[in-house]
């Protein structure tokens, strides 16, 4: 498999889980779940906040994640 269709699907297991949560969570709880590299993982997400399918918020010394409310 090549590395962008893995971020992809790696991007969908991200969005899936903060949607599971309720549509928000924190980066540490992202990196901590998701069961990949910490470098993939973080691309991934990287390619969600690009997209506009999740925001990124400074929480003291984590991050906010959001989804998109459609």
């Amino acid at each position: 498999m090549d590395t962008i269709t893995q971020l992809g699907l790696i991007a969908g297991e991200i969005w899936h889980f903060i949607d599971d949560k309720d549509g928000e969570s924190t980066l540490s709880e992202v990196l901590n779940s998701i069961n990949h590299p910490k470098e993939f993982t973080l691309m991934s997400l990287g390619w969600l906040a690009r997209e506009g399918q999740v925001f990124l918020e400074k929480l003291g010394e984590d991050f906010k994640v959001t989804r998109k409310k459609w």
